[in-house]
């Protein structure tokens, strides 16, 4: 809105730069060619047929037009004349401000129509360009959008002619919407920043190995074979593996590796269906209930903890009780106040059965001893998924060392007692063996300078065959693999530039793959192959929390042609805009987490908006701002800090 606003006050100030365009009118016919997007960038529509096994075939429905399908492909001038035949240029880019406001966020065209929104836009300029005319709706979908998926399109590129030295992750996000649609948004990662390629309905051939397999071909192929290091996926299922082993099978360059996010809640959530853990979890959610279920209590519950949130959300779902557990424990005195305060006993609640229930809980100290111990053996885990969530710092050659510090870490909090962290290493072990652990890892692990020549690195088995087997696998040439062996020996030594001066000054303050580039140049095949290794994501497209309600729609049938290619460059504007914003660090709707009233930490699934004597619930009062811990005095759970990454 600043940005439109300085464009918009250049006119009031009289600081004009005219140019004359060509004539436009919104309702002259389009120039109509075949779809000319080429396959490299645009988000192309096309209903792909799949054979699945042999004499069937199977239609998956991608973000496409459909190949006999004419697509409205439209030519704007570059200046267009809306009124008197000329147009300013800060006018015209104001409209682009605009509209990119429209696409960022998904908002409908018609909202342009809204008497509000012109107010906004003239209050925010000033009386004195206040009749300034906002972009129409045929604007939005026509020149404005088209310039919008110019600019994208160059920006996507850009990305693209960076793979062949860093290499690329293929990201996938799948998910059930509420018509019982499976759904895929597949995204590409880099050092230079995610893109947005497309989304598929895979509804069809789910389950169905040989179906997937040719899907995910395709994707391959438009990345580019080469180009590829690792497929993320967000699913363990034994249909999704086989799809795997497959395409590694055919593709010996790459690797299939399940998202880091996803595993580590995979093993929370194994932690909290253990007995004792499961106990306590269930009883701090019956604290949090009760509190949110009435107003009153909520109220005298934010008034002694100064506005305090107890529930904490989390981006990933199985975080969470452990979250809101660690927020009830550092508020642990804070609570014994509410439920011993003057207002608390002369409420109604005071004398309830459930009010008695609860604050007979927060007075039980078994409850607080147990819920500390709860947190010594997950908190690790969610400082982990912390560490990897954020910003956007490739974190491939360090999950393998921070697994490691988050068991450590959890034995110490027991003692060294071997019968009381066994349990939780379990759990962690049975998901790292079987689905997050990759070869990846381990090379990443091997070619991280900071970890690589510090004192505490150790090389086991798993880490020198992990080491062999992406040498193997993603040098083609034995010649060069044999040469990258000799290399490995000049860098396990540190002869020549890596271990001169700067070289050894650097290994801990910038990123590894950043380190190669700079003094790995004496050992090229092996310089090639860690950059590509060092260069990757350990974690999976939930991280970037991208809205799936326009992939919803764009997957949705029932519209002609020219519409459905508007709605598939819309998406490709849209997701590729939030991508940016991640990039750049501004969180948008990406990572702010709100609580969800429906959530069974807030309410019971059963429970009515009102409670029994029409009390209002939380949501309907005014939460103030949400806080963070503010130190206050407890035994805190353990202090969890892996080595990070130079920024």
């Amino acid at each position: 809105m600043e940005l439109v606003k300085s464009k918009l006050l250049e006119k009031k100030r009289g600081n004009l730069s005219k140019e004359v365009g060509e004539l436009y009118h919104p309702n002259l016919p389009w120039k109509r060619n075949w779809c000319s997007y080429s396959n490299d960038v645009s988000p192309n529509t096309l209903e792909t047929t799949q054979t699945a096994g042999v004499g069937s075939k199977k239609r998956v429905k991608v973000d496409s037009i459909s190949e006999n399908c004419v697509t409205e492909s439209v030519s704007f001038p570059n200046r267009r004349i809306v009124s008197q035949g000329i147009e300013d240029s800060s006018l015209w880019q104001a409209k682009k401000c605009i509209g990119r406001f429209f696409y960022e966020n998904g908002i409908d065209f018609s909202a342009a129509k809204s008497p509000s929104f012109q107010r906004i836009i003239n209050s925010t300029v000033g009386c004195g360009v206040s009749g300034y005319k906002i972009p129409s709706c045929q604007e939005l979908k026509g020149w404005i959008l088209q310039d919008e998926m110019k600019e994208m399109q160059q920006y996507v590129k850009e990305i693209r002619n960076s793979w062949a030295k860093t290499g690329c992750s293929i990201l996938l996000d799948g998910w059930i919407d509420e018509k019982g649609r499976d759904l895929i948004n597949i995204l590409v990662d880099c050092p230079q920043g995610p893109i947005y390629l497309r989304s598929s309905d895979v509804s069809a051939i789910i389950g169905d190995v040989d179906a997937l397999k040719a899907m995910f071909d395709e994707v391959i192929e438009e990345v580019g074979v080469k180009n590829v290091v690792q497929i993320i996926t967000y699913s363990t299922s034994a249909y999704m593996e086989t799809v795997g082993k497959q395409l590694m099978e055919k593709h010996r360059t790459f690797f299939w590796t399940v998202s880091a996010s996803h595993c580590i809640g995979l093993m929370l959530e194994k932690m909290g269906m253990m007995d004792h853990i499961n106990g306590i979890l269930e009883k701090a959610k019956t604290i949090t209930k009760f509190i949110h279920s009435h107003a009153a209590v909520l109220k005298l519950v934010r008034y002694h903890t100064n506005g305090y949130n107890l529930v904490k959300p989390s981006k990933i779902r199985s975080a969470m009780p452990f979250s809101t557990l660690e927020n009830i424990v550092s508020e642990k005195e804070n609570l014994k106040k509410v439920f011993i305060s003057t207002e608390w006993n002369t409420s109604t609640w005071a004398s309830s059965r459930e009010g008695k229930r609860v604050a007979d809980l927060v007075a039980d100290h078994s409850f607080w001893t147990r819920a500390k111990m709860v947190l010594k053996a997950t908190i690790p885990l969610v400082s982990v998924l912390d560490l990897i969530n954020d910003g956007d710092r490739p974190q491939l050659g360090y999950i393998y060392e921070t697994i490691d510090q988050a068991k450590e870490t959890i034995k110490e909090e027991f003692n060294n007692k071997k019968a009381q962290y066994m349990p939780f290493w379990r759990a962690i072990d049975e998901i790292w063996n079987n689905h997050l652990h990759s070869p990846l890892h381990s090379a990443g692990y091997f070619l991280n300078p900071s970890l690589f020549y510090s004192s505490d690195f150790f090389t086991d088995a798993e880490v020198a065959s992990g080491l062999l087997c992406c040498i193997v696998r993603m040098v083609e040439d034995k010649h060069v693999q044999d040469l990258v062996s000799l290399q490995v020996d000049e860098y396990r030594a540190a002869k020549g530039a890596f271990g001169q001066g700067s070289a050894i000054d650097r290994r801990s303050n910038i990123p590894p793959a950043l380190w190669w580039s700079f003094y790995g140049g004496q050992c090229p095949e092996l310089q090639r192959l860690a950059i590509r290794i060092l260069s990757q994501t350990c974690n999976g497209a939930s991280k970037y929390k991208l809205k799936r309600s326009l992939a919803e729609k764009l997957l949705t049938e029932g519209r002609n042609c020219i519409e459905q290619q508007r709605l598939s460059d819309l998406a490709f504007i849209h997701y590729n805009l939030q991508l940016q914003n991640f990039r750049l660090g501004v969180s948008a709707d990406i990572v702010d987490e709100e609580i969800d009233p429906m959530d069974d930490w807030v309410v019971d699934e059963a429970q009515e908006i009102l409670s029994h004597n029409d009390e209002p619930t939380w949501i309907d009062l005014d939460c103030g701002d949400t806080t963070t811990n503010r130190g206050v005095v407890y035994e805190a759970p353990p202090s969890f800090h892996p080595k990070e990454e130079a920024r």
